[in-house]
């Protein structure tokens, strides 16, 4: 089957065959929410977090519990984003104005 008509499952696949650069937001973001819950895949999850904050750089700076508004997001879901905004934080240097706000010691909600 031809890559641009391909469909896949979980947007990993396309991120395996296509590369990062092909993938939207709301894809990137699926891979780090990795499972739904019933009747809401991560990709539904993604979408919805998007459209609450607008953007990645406009869920930075969010209080934990603006994300648990949002149906199938729990605490280790936060936590996987929260890590890749830690991660991106320290790729741009110390200047970087991306973080979670996230009390620690972390308390779940």
């Amino acid at each position: 089957m031809n890559s641009s008509s391909q469909k896949w499952r979980h947007p990993g696949g396309k991120l395996r065959e296509l590369g990062p650069e092909s993938l939207s937001d709301a894809e990137l973001l699926a891979i780090l929410i990795s499972s739904g819950i019933e009747g809401k895949p991560a990709e539904k999850i993604a979408d919805e977090i998007l459209t609450k904050f607008g953007s990645f750089k406009g869920m930075a700076n969010q209080p934990l519990n603006k994300f648990l508004e949002i149906k199938g997001v729990g605490d280790v879901k936060i936590l996987r984003i929260a890590a890749a905004f830690e991660i991106a934080r320290r790729i741009g240097g110390k200047g970087s104005d991306f973080f979670f706000q996230i009390p620690f010691p972390y308390q779940q909600f």
